[in-house]
């Protein structure tokens, strides 16, 4: 409890200085709907085609979008020597780390709600139905991105070049939850339930929860290094 009661704090902290901010949110959600128009211009698919490569261009786009918000996860903590005032807090230091993960999970979220209809819009898909079911399996996947994208974050932190080091460490990383993410979500475009995908969801959350447990156990040492 006393774990969550921290988190939940650190949380509240982050998402009052966004809304007074926008930065992150307003950056994630114009890149991601540019790639969406960027991705409309430069395919002219039909619908049964576009449905057909929905998946493979949804999770792009959100892979980028979310590459750009862990590069600004930490830095309003940057200056003035914040972060080093919360490691010295009297806290647990998986508290930080979770609620860095929920912060940049809720700003993925938003931007997915958003960009979701907006490609069934742009591409002109027939059928909403499947939108609910592909917004599950996009949050599992957002998940172990945001898992994995804190811990990495926090990692390369100090070191130089940091945005372009962190995309190349985290994509080889979430070439799992990448496959998982994208099969599943074919499969539900294609037969409208998981079928023969149900494999890959179970990897997709056990990606995400053993992940969860690493990052809680570990970013004790990962912040010192």
């Amino acid at each position: 409890m006393k774990l969550l009661r921290q988190t939940a704090l650190l949380l509240r902290k982050d998402l009052r200085l966004e809304l007074r901010r926008h930065e992150s949110l307003m950056t994630m959600f114009f890149f991601g709907a540019l790639l969406l128009f960027v991705f409309s211009f430069s395919f002219e698919l039909s619908p049964p085609r576009a449905t057909e490569l929905a998946p493979a261009l949804l999770w792009l786009g959100f892979l980028f979008t979310g590459t750009l918000g862990l590069t600004q996860l930490f830095e309003a903590e940057r200056g003035n020597h914040c972060l080093d005032a919360l490691l010295m807090a009297p806290m647990d230091r998986g508290a930080l780390f979770l609620a860095k993960t929920c912060f940049n999970i809720v700003l993925m979220a938003l931007v997915e709600l958003t960009v979701m209809p907006l490609f069934w819009i742009l591409f002109s898909l027939p059928s909403w139905q499947p939108l609910p079911a592909l917004f599950l399996i996009v949050f599992l996947g957002t998940v172990g991105f945001c898992v994995l994208g804190t811990i990495l974050s926090a990692l390369t932190l100090k070191a130089r070049a940091r945005e372009l080091l962190l995309p190349l460490v985290l994509f080889p990383l979430m070439v799992p939850v990448i496959l998982a993410t994208i099969r599943c979500m074919e499969a539900i475009l294609r037969l409208g339930v998981l079928g023969d995908a149900l494999p890959w969801l179970r990897l997709l959350i056990g990606f995400d929860v053993i992940f969860l447990t690493v990052g809680i156990l570990i970013f004790d040492w990962v912040v010192d290094v």
